[in-house]
């Protein structure tokens, strides 16, 4: 195979498994796989200081068969699956690694941000899609 159709198809794969079931939960903000999140509303429900340089986005968990969940940000506007998002754990990371693939979207962290609160925001999601099944 040619690298570029093993980066595509290494891409492809990635992006299956970021896509994940809806999540259930009564908060509006949870969507397929997904919480939406905005910097207005991030001090309501969290203690640490919003850290996206964008105003408002979502954060996405996945799954991978090596490194187990992952956890993405992809800003408004940079959410379909043509976008790879911001890695916010190292699981995500090292996917990414793997998969030759880089985050395609607009820069997205406050430099020195604290991510514990967003990685446990789409962790969370990772665990109430299992609960589903």
């Amino acid at each position: 195979m040619q690298m570029n159709t093993v980066k595509w198809l290494t891409g492809l794969a990635v992006i299956g498994l970021i896509a994940c079931t809806p999540a259930t939960n009564t908060d509006d903000s949870y969507g397929s796989g997904f919480v939406e999140v905005d910097e207005i509303t991030w001090s309501e429900k969290n203690t640490k200081p919003y850290s996206f340089t964008v105003a408002s986005g979502e954060i996405s968990c996945g799954s991978h068969p090596k490194f187990g969940r992952t956890v993405y940000f992809e800003p408004k506007g940079f959410t379909d699956e043509s976008y790879v998002g911001t890695p916010l754990n190292k699981s995500a990371e090292n996917s990414m690694k793997l998969g030759r693939l880089i985050s395609n979207v607009p820069y997205s962290i406050k430099k020195g941000a604290d991510l514990s609160e967003a990685v446990q925001i789409g962790l969370r999601v990772c665990n109430e899609q299992q609960d589903r099944f």
